[in-house]
């Protein structure tokens, strides 16, 4: 796997004959092999133009009838079943008759779900308005009672004399209407009107009519218990019955208006009690036959349902299939003389066998005479770039890409990111017991990957998910960072015992001064916690840390140019690039580090160690002296100036030594008749009959190996003003860039102090506040502190340290170590898979 992400894979352009009768099984078998990105042989065709646009549009309407039946089904609240995991199954290719018959049980089953849902939603508003008249009845007949005792309110002052005058010429049946009650309405002519209405419209609708009426009515209305479905939206609505009485034609149509403008539904009401009671019973009964029928049509519906369920993963992924295959054919040229299509696409070399297998395979399942044909091509075409990664090393390699693909055959980072990221990362995040949280976390979602990438638990989970890796290896590194640290949630940890003696009594300034009897066998001495002077032994310690790496990262960025340079053949610029960069860093920086081992590794009187940082500022300000108190070595004024001057001179090196050799390359092919070949090329092959558009293939007419051409581009004007001014720009940026990336590496200290005196806060403010409790009150405190503790320290130096962390050591792989190298042009190779193409759609 190294050998393979170290550059990319050999990819090779291959063309394909495929015979028009066996064209879609051997898309479908290529779709499953996954190992070919097929070029677009008709760029300039529109794509509703294209020769399989109808089968596309016949596919694009199975797939609507199958969004549609999945809806349904999940409005049902139907569970589909999972798929069954049967790779065999899903690849088979489909024939034509299959993908006709799935077409027509699709429409059957649509057709027959439609018609149920007609009839449901018919069903459902009759038993709506049967079941508001059900309210309506038993309702009203309260109101009626209501209404005849307050009938002189209903009427007007200025009506009472005539109201008594029509009450005494009543006949019989008067009469009999005021022995049930009634009489009283009918008498005085009063009319009425009652409905049902949405209970949040009420006070509107109360509004509404009091105004336009001028008060001159009687309302009354009362809350419907159940809960009534509305059989177009499916919401629950929560209604009122409503009964108005009013004098007048007028005034009644008028208030109809109201009701039907406010949404209310009026339903027919008999004055007469007898009647309302036979109405009433009549309702029931219809309520209950057609509540009969409705559970029997939503039991059929749910089992059609039921039956599309069980199928529906398998039609998705047949259908997703065959579109897919028709989409890819509709990308290839159709040859009339030998009916056949011609096709050209981006393959790794070594999976060629593995495409003229799946090609046997299809030939002799079909049984078909003419077998397809493959043919490498020969090409000036820049290749995809391709690298084989597998679950362990595709997170790393995911962040390369986002900053930049690949160029084809180039170093890819990702190899040593793999170790690289995780561990500065870790130098920034290091302590034991946080690092042993991130493992814990990671190898849990390691250990149970094949259940948790089923969840779907959003966006967030799916990230933390597909980096489970770096994640753990992050773990890992900041355990054995935080052991050399000796930091354990800002504790130290003495497991070898501590190499220094304090003596029992301070000195004059009330301090113990330790003293050294022996070196601690892994990483800080135990000792330092809680010293006075441990901030700043840290502090020194991790810058010089920090700038040690970013030198040796930067330097082995500088050193990935060579194996670009000769693979490239371009060998003349590792003597103008890469050895005048290399040594210009090393003349100064490397220097830097140099002596920052020398100061670590000597002794010093009283410890009185000359400052580096003013060493290497004089070292240019004051070039060839250097002060007795600020020397480190005897020599040092006199190696110092040598590497100044060699740094100076690398500078002119990079500027001028690449453009020089260029131009006496280019006048040497002057010279000797080339430089204009490539031109008469391009005019040829322009003027040709066969001559196609920029880096199109065309076949042999021999029908063996084809040829691609590429033209139009492939040498540019050779302009040295340009190039002087592109190596000018090259050479500024790169010497101020090792400046400030060597300065940009002094992150790993800053967030790796910050990171400690967060997680020391933490442990002082809360649970070393506990420690101090006594008695009954101190194991409440212990619990309830370590949970304060525990939250705190997840959330902030876990989640929130984890996350800056995690950028910055973004940051330092993307502009201060793959600068130095990493072109990042390439275009990411994406094959015809069933596989991405089913994943991304589950996504």
């Amino acid at each position: 796997m190294a050998g393979n992400m170290f550059r990319s894979e050999e990819m090779s352009l291959i063309q394909l004959y495929i015979p028009l009768e066996i064209a879609q099984p051997t898309v479908s078998e290529l779709g499953e092999l996954g190992q070919i990105e097929f070029r677009d042989l008709n760029p300039n065709v529109n794509a509703f133009q294209r020769a399989f646009v109808s089968e596309i549009r016949r596919l694009d309407e199975m797939e609507r009838k199958l969004r549609f039946l999945e809806a349904q089904i999940k409005k049902a609240s139907i569970k589909i079943p999972a798929p069954v995991d049967n790779g065999a199954y899903y690849a088979r290719t489909r024939t034509q008759q299959e993908i006709d018959e799935l077409e027509q049980r699709l429409n059957d089953h649509e057709a027959r779900v439609q018609q149920m849902n007609t009839s449901l939603e018919t069903l459902n508003k009759r038993y709506l308005e049967l079941t508001e008249l059900k309210y309506v009845l038993r309702e009203t007949a309260v109101f009626f009672d209501e209404a005849t005792s307050r009938t002189e309110d209903i009427l007007g002052a200025s009506q009472r004399e005539d109201t008594r005058l029509l009450q005494s010429v009543g006949g019989p049946e008067d009469v009999e209407a005021v022995e049930r009650g009634e009489g009283s309405l009918r008498s005085i002519n009063l009319g009425f009107v009652a409905g049902v209405i949405s209970r949040s419209k009420m006070a509107t609708f109360e509004r509404i009519l009091f105004r336009a009426l001028r008060g001159n009515l009687y309302m009354n209305y009362a809350e419907i218990d159940e809960v009534i479905v509305d059989p177009v939206t499916d919401e629950s609505v929560q209604k009122n019955v409503f009964i108005i009485f009013a004098h007048g034609k007028q005034l009644l149509a008028k208030i109809k208006k109201i009701c039907e403008s406010m949404g209310a539904t009026v339903y027919p009401v008999d004055e007469r009690a007898d009647k309302r009671r036979e109405d009433a019973a009549e309702v029931i009964i219809r309520l209950e036959d057609l509540k009969h029928v409705l559970d029997n049509t939503r039991n059929t519906r749910r089992i059609e349902l039921a039956k599309v369920a069980e199928n529906l993963d398998t039609w998705s992924v047949i259908t997703k299939k065959e579109k897919a295959i028709y989409h890819t054919m509709n990308m290839f040229n159709y040859d009339l003389n030998r009916k056949a299509l011609i096709a050209e696409g981006w393959c790794p070399t070594l999976s060629i066998n593995a495409v003229q297998y799946s090609l046997r395979t299809v030939t002799e399942r079909t049984g078909s005479t003419i077998p397809p044909i493959l043919n490498p091509l020969t090409t000036h075409l820049e290749p995809p770039t391709y690298h084989a990664t597998n679950k362990f090393t595709r997170g790393f390699q995911e962040i390369v890409d986002a900053y930049g693909v690949a160029k084809y055959r180039e170093v890819n980072p990702g190899l040593f990111t793999t170790i690289t990221f995780p561990f500065l990362f870790a130098v920034m995040f290091g302590d034991f017991g946080h690092g042993i949280f991130m493992t814990a976390f990671a190898a849990w979602m390691v250990i149970k990957e094949k259940e948790l990438e089923k969840k779907k638990w959003g966006e967030i989970w799916g990230t933390f998910f597909g980096g489970r890796y770096i994640i753990l290896l992050m773990g890992i590194f900041s355990i054995y960072t935080g052991l050399i640290y000796n930091d354990i949630f800002s504790r130290g940890m003495n497991i070898f015992g501590t190499g220094w003696e304090f003596p029992d009594h301070p000195n004059e300034a009330g301090k113990y001064l330790g003293v050294k009897k022996w070196t601690y066998a892994v990483g800080v001495d135990p000792a330092w916690h809680g010293s006075d002077n441990a901030l700043l032994f840290s502090n020194s310690y991790k810058m010089k840390m920090a700038i040690i790496f970013g030198v040796i990262h930067m330097s082995f960025g500088i050193a990935l140019n060579v194996p670009n340079y000769i693979y490239y053949k371009q060998k003349k610029s590792i003597w103008t690039e890469f050895v005048p960069q290399i040594t210009f860093l090393l003349s100064i920086f490397g220097y830097l580090v140099v002596i920052i081992i020398y100061k670590w590794a000597s002794q010093w009187p009283n410890g009185d160690a000359p400052g580096l940082l003013n060493t290497l500022i004089y070292m240019f300000l004051s070039p060839g002296s250097v002060d007795a108190k600020n020397q480190l070595y005897k020599g040092q004024s006199a190696v110092q100036t040598i590497l100044l001057l060699i740094a100076v001179a690398c500078v002119p090196w990079m500027l001028f030594a690449k453009p020089y050799f260029l131009k006496r390359d280019h006048q040497r092919r002057g010279g000797l008749g080339y430089a204009n070949l490539h031109e008469d090329a391009a005019n040829t092959s322009a003027s040709s009959p066969t001559g196609g558009g920029l880096g199109e293939a065309r076949p042999s007419e021999d029908g063996g190996v084809g040829h691609a051409v590429s033209h139009g581009g492939e040498h540019e004007h050779f302009d040295f003003g340009e190039i002087m001014i592109h190596q000018m720009i090259h050479t500024i940026e790169f010497c101020l860039g090792a400046i400030s990336n060597t300065a940009s590496y002094l992150r790993l200290w800053a967030l790796s102090l910050a990171h400690a005196q967060l997680s020391e806060v933490l442990w002082t403010m809360v649970l070393a506040n506990c420690y101090k409790m006594t008695g009954a009150i101190l194991p409440i405190a212990l619990v309830i502190g370590f949970g304060l503790w525990f939250v705190l320290t997840v959330g902030i130096l876990l989640i929130m340290e984890g996350l800056s962390a995690f950028l910055h050591a973004l940051r330092l792989h993307w502009v201060e170590f793959q600068n130095k190298f990493y072109v990042g042009s390439g275009v990411k190779w994406e094959p015809f898979s069933f596989k991405t193409l089913l994943t991304e759609a589950e996504e």
